[in-house]
């Protein structure tokens, strides 16, 4: 069955079978909402039933969401936006179509005089420019600095990709390549660092199991302290 979008007591919620799911699984998420992964072995009508007798404890979450979805820029002629190496610049322009150029460290974006620049296209544009100046710096710092450490601390890795994810920060394949978001520029250095150890550890260890926090700990330092200053960052709000 294909994902079923289900209104309980005012609450769109989304509902999805997962391969993965051992249980019910709720999670609530800015830009992405309500959504329930469903194991196989419940029906959908069960994971209903389930669902709207913990609506209490969704709806206060669900207001958390709300308000993490509105600390998102909405982009003007005043805002002041700056990247590692980047600064926005907005102008209104006699072009047809909206243009964008990232170079000479500026983020240039043309905006026509028919359109109004709050409108969701001329955001979605903005943004879009944004992510590709992140992902040029991406590209000059992530793949030396993996290097670096993993030289440091004696790991061995394959490959290194800058990818657009707006779910993780990095990953490890099982065959030890590494994914790195480009959305890490949006991070203080040392949390940089963080997230690439973090994934350099699943070279060796491939859980999040005590040996595997214990191994962090030792090269990363307060492992735990860190993973939490991580999480005080959202990918998708900026």
């Amino acid at each position: 069955m294909e994902d079923e979008v289900v209104n309980i007591q005012g609450v769109d919620v989304t509902f999805f079978r997962s391969h993965r799911a051992k249980r019910l699984n709720i999670t609530i998420k800015p830009f992405v909402g309500v959504r329930v992964s469903v194991p196989y072995s419940v029906s959908f009508k069960k994971a209903k039933a389930l669902t709207e007798k913990r609506i209490s404890w969704i709806k206060p979450h669900l207001s958390k969401m709300q308000r993490a979805e509105g600390m998102l820029t909405v982009f003007d002629l005043d805002t002041t936006f700056q990247t590692r190496s980047h600064h926005l610049v907005l102008t209104f322009s006699d072009t047809e179509t909206l243009k964008t150029v990232v170079s000479d460290n500026k983020i240039s974006v043309a905006i026509p005089h028919s359109q109004n620049i709050e409108d969701a296209e001329v955001q979605n544009v903005i943004r879009q420019a944004i992510e590709l100046a992140w992902r040029k710096e991406a590209k000059l710092l992530l793949p030396g600095r993996v290097k670096e450490l993993a030289e440091a601390h004696n790991f061995e890795y394959k490959n290194v990709a800058i990818k657009n994810s707006k779910t993780r920060w990095g990953s490890c394949s099982f065959d030890n390549n590494i994914n790195l978001s480009l959305h890490l520029m949006r991070l203080p250095d040392y949390l940089v660092d963080y997230v690439i150890l973090h994934e350099l550890v699943h070279t060796r260890v491939k859980n999040h199991s005590k040996d595997f926090w214990q191994l962090l700990d030792i090269v990363s330092g307060d492992a735990r302290k860190l993973d939490r200053e991580v999480k005080t960052y959202a990918i998708k709000i900026y």
